[in-house]
C-alpha cells in the first residue's frame, strides 16, 4: 500500500483528498492539519458541516475517507521526519508561504515526489516536482515571500479551489501509476511546469521552469 501525505485539509485538500479516496486505489491518506473547521470556510472545505463546525478538519475528514488516518499537527521542522516517514507522494495545500517552501525543501531532500497547489482571490496555480529531475519552488521564488495578502484579505474563489485540487489529485495518482514517462502526465500536467488559472477570464498560462544550478533546495551543493 503506498502512502500519499496532505498537507491542509482546506479548499485544496478537501476535493483533492476525497478524489484519492474515490479513485479506489491501493491507498493510505494521511490527512495533516492543526485546524479546526470554521463556519466561513464551508463553501469551499466540501467535506464538512454545519455540525462540523469547531471540531478538528483533520479527524472529521479522515472519518469521511477511506483509508485516512489524521495528524493533528502542524507540518514543520519539527515534525517532517514522522509526516513524511512513509511518503510516496506529498500534496501540499497549505496557505502560508513558509510552510510551502519548507515542504518544497523537505520533499527535495527526501526524493518524495511533490505536488503543490494554491488559490489566492481568482487566481490558482499547480506545480508537479520530481525531486532534482525538475525545477523546485526555489528554482522560480529563492525564499518565500515576505509580505502578501492572505486569504482572508484577499478571498478565495471556492470553485476555483476544486479545479486545482482535482488537479492534485489526478496529478498525484499519475505519479502514484508511474505512468507514461513520469514527465508528462495523462492528466495534462507536465512536471516542472507551473499551471496558472485565472478564473476571471477562463485563461490557463503554463510557465516552463528550468532547474537553478544554484538553487538551495536541488542545485549543486543545496544546502
Amino acid at each position: 500500500m503506498k502512502t500519499a501525505v496532505i498537507l491542509g485539509v482546506g479548499g485544496l485538500g478537501c476535493p483533492a483528498a476525497l478524489a484519492l479516496s474515490e479513485a479506489r486505489l491501493d491507498l493510505r491518506l494521511v490527512l495533516v492539519d492543526p485546524d479546526r473547521v470554521d463556519r466561513s470556510n464551508l463553501a469551499r472545505q466540501i467535506l464538512f458541516r454545519d455540525a462540523d463546525i469547531g471540531a478538528l478538519k483533520a479527524e472529521v475528514a479522515a472519518r469521511r475517507l477511506r483509508n485516512a488516518e489524521a495528524r493533528v499537527q502542524r507540518f514543520d521542522a519539527a515534525t517532517a521526519d514522522e509526516i513524511l516517514r512513509d511518503a510516496d507522494v506529498l500534496l501540499d495545500g497549505t496557505d502560508d508561504a513558509a510552510t510551502r517552501f519548507l515542504a518544497n525543501d523537505e520533499a527535495v531532500r527526501r526524493g518524495i515526489p511533490l505536488v503543490h497547489g494554491a488559490v489566492l482571490g481568482w487566481t490558482g496555480q499547480l506545480l508537479a516536482i520530481l525531486p532534482r529531475r525538475t525545477a523546485c519552488l526555489r528554482c522560480l521564488f529563492e525564499s518565500p515571500p515576505s509580505e502578501g495578502p492572505t486569504c482572508a484579505q484577499a478571498g478565495v474563489l471556492a470553485a476555483l479551489c476544486g479545479l486545482v485540487g482535482a488537479s492534485m489529485s489526478c496529478t498525484a495518482v499519475q505519479i502514484l501509476n508511474e505512468k507514461n514517462n513520469f514527465f508528462y502526465f495523462s492528466s495534462g500536467v507536465e512536471a516542472g511546469v507551473l499551471y496558472r488559472w485565472d478564473a476571471r477570464t477562463g485563461a490557463e498560462r503554463p510557465l516552463r521552469l528550468k532547474r537553478d544550478p544554484a538553487c538551495a533546495a536541488c542545485g549543486t551543493g543545496a544546502s
